[in-house]
């Protein structure tokens, strides 16, 4: 049953809820009659074809339109990359409380309720959190993608998020949003240099002094497991999604003498596709480290507690096979056997695989908390907000986040990149300009390492400070330079840059 106007409360307060399917949850029973009729959950989700994760969108009035409950599960958005399904699904809820209140149901949107909403969103003095440009743009991407599928799908006669036609120059024709923003900045990120990464590092996660030397006071606990990840991400251009959800099968083997190493990440992981990654020797060290100590500790202090036992839903892993298109098989806690692709295991398929050793069963996560359970990706965001917390109480104010790890990547590998090149094919500084196709050659290589689709996206977004004669200028006369040398000339040259040597005193 679908609510009209006419049937909506009267509060103006009341907001649509966001929720997320689950399995195997605890179900109170005796509780209410109601819900003692509902204890075959997981069973009613599976015959309806509800992944784990997916979206549920609940009106005030505690009602689910089934039209949405299709658009959430079957429809183009559940193909959307996990953390786009939850940015959108966060849009909608949002959206819809606010037509709610005009006394509207998502259906019933207009053009005028999107203008009205940006002006909201984005101007009025009554929203004490107003957005930029590029958040705006998301969530009109969010609307059209939602309403478009409404219309095709016959619930709506056309759709409130209003598009025009531009022809460009070779003739194509492209639609374009009437409300897109003008303001949306090619990049709000700031890029570090290798020295002060390592600097915020050491002080934020390994609890050293101001002056990057360590500190007996320090108290901080997961030092190790911290200082492994974000150099993990600083040295490999991962995602956040992508290293956070990794399994300890797909940590690349150490070999003496190696340089790189090369992992894989997993199509259902990966923000588009299955990609390569490539990681320092240094960095490999450093995780090997927290699976051999910090990791082994914690999981011994679970399973000496059993919480392992109590784990909901977990699957026992009986087979990995060592194939190149690398499976596994397992056992549920009903008894029931399966079997798929490493790479098409989902975060949430991914946290509940176990396999069983001498001291007990294990989790395959690579990441764990202090509990021995697995730390669920999103949590790295406050252990970096903290990292750079400390280090501005000591008066190194370094920003760091896991994207900042990600742009900074890509700043340090395009001059490596670069130099590579010209030392391998023997240029010299008068020949700069001759190669200008060995230079293109090098933000390709870039945009391979992040797994970005576009070339232009590379260059506009994660590379603006090295754009046009800025990097040849920058790399005139560096031959002999050290990567942190030429990356300290970049920070000079740009503001987005920020360089700190260790060494200076502070103010």
């Amino acid at each position: 049953m679908i609510i009209r106007t006419s049937e909506m409360a009267q509060d103006g307060n009341a907001e649509w809820s966001l929720h997320w399917s689950d399995r195997h949850a605890r179900l109170p029973s005796g509780f209410h009659s109601l819900l003692d009729r509902w204890t075959d959950i997981d069973q009613r989700e599976a015959a309806l074809g509800l992944d784990r994760g997916t979206p549920i969108l609940i009106d005030p009035q505690a009602r689910v339109d089934p039209r949405l409950g299709r658009f959430l599960s079957k429809s183009r958005f559940a193909f959307r990359a996990a953390g786009t399904q939850l940015a959108y699904a966060k849009d909608y809820r949002l959206f819809f409380t606010f037509l709610w209140i005009r006394r509207k149901y998502w259906d019933e949107a207009e053009p005028a309720d999107i203008d009205d909403y940006e002006v909201w969103r984005r101007r009025s003095q009554d929203n004490p959190r107003r957005i930029g440009g590029a958040k705006w743009s998301r969530e009109l991407a969010a609307f059209k993608l939602l309403y478009d599928w409404a219309v095709a799908s016959e619930h709506m006669d056309r759709s409130p998020v209003l598009t025009h036609s531009v022809r460009l120059i070779g003739g194509d024709e492209i639609e374009l949003v009437n409300n897109r923003p003008k303001d949306v900045r090619s990049s709000n990120v700031k890029w570090l240099t290798p020295r002060t990464y390592r600097l915020w590092r050491d002080i934020g996660l390994r609890g050293y002094g101001a002056a990057g030397l360590p500190d007996a006071s320090w108290r901080g606990r997961n030092s190790g497991r911290n200082a492994a990840f974000a150099d993990l991400l600083f040295d490999s251009g991962l995602r956040l999604r992508e290293g956070g959800c990794l399994l300890t099968i797909e940590v690349p083997h150490a070999l003496i003498g190696q340089a790189y190493y090369e992992g894989s990440v997993a199509a259902a992981v990966a923000k588009r596709r299955e990609r390569m990654f490539y990681i320092e020797a240094a960095a490999l060290a450093g995780v090997t480290t927290y699976m051999r100590v910090a990791r082994r500790a914690a999981i011994r202090r679970a399973q000496r507690s059993g919480r392992y036992d109590s784990v909901r839903g977990k699957r026992v892993v009986t087979r990995i096979s060592l194939a190149r298109d690398r499976r596994i098989a397992w056992v549920d806690e009903a008894g029931r056997e399966g079997e798929a692709a490493v790479r098409s295991l989902p975060p949430r398929e991914r946290e509940v695989l176990f396999i069983q050793r001498p001291h007990g069963l294990e989790p395959l996560w690579l990441w764990l908390g202090e509990n021995g359970l697995p730390l669920d990706y999103q949590s790295w965001e406050a252990v970096f907000a903290r990292a750079s917390q400390r280090c501005a109480e000591l008066g190194r104010p370094i920003y760091c986040s896991p994207h900042v790890c990600r742009h900074s990547f890509a700043l340090k590998m395009l001059v490596v990149l670069h130099r590579a090149l010209d030392r391998r094919f023997g240029q010299d500084r008068a020949d700069r300009e001759f190669i200008k196709q060995v230079y293109g050659d090098a933000f390709d290589l870039v945009k391979d390492l992040l797994g970005h689709r576009s070339e232009q996206t590379t260059r506009e977004t994660y590379l603006e400070p090295l754009t046009g004669l800025r990097l040849r200028q920058i790399l005139h006369d560096a031959d002999e330079a050290d990567t942190d040398t030429v990356l300290a000339r970049v920070s000079k040259a740009s503001r987005l840059v920020m360089d700190i040597d260790p060494q200076e005193e502070l103010a």
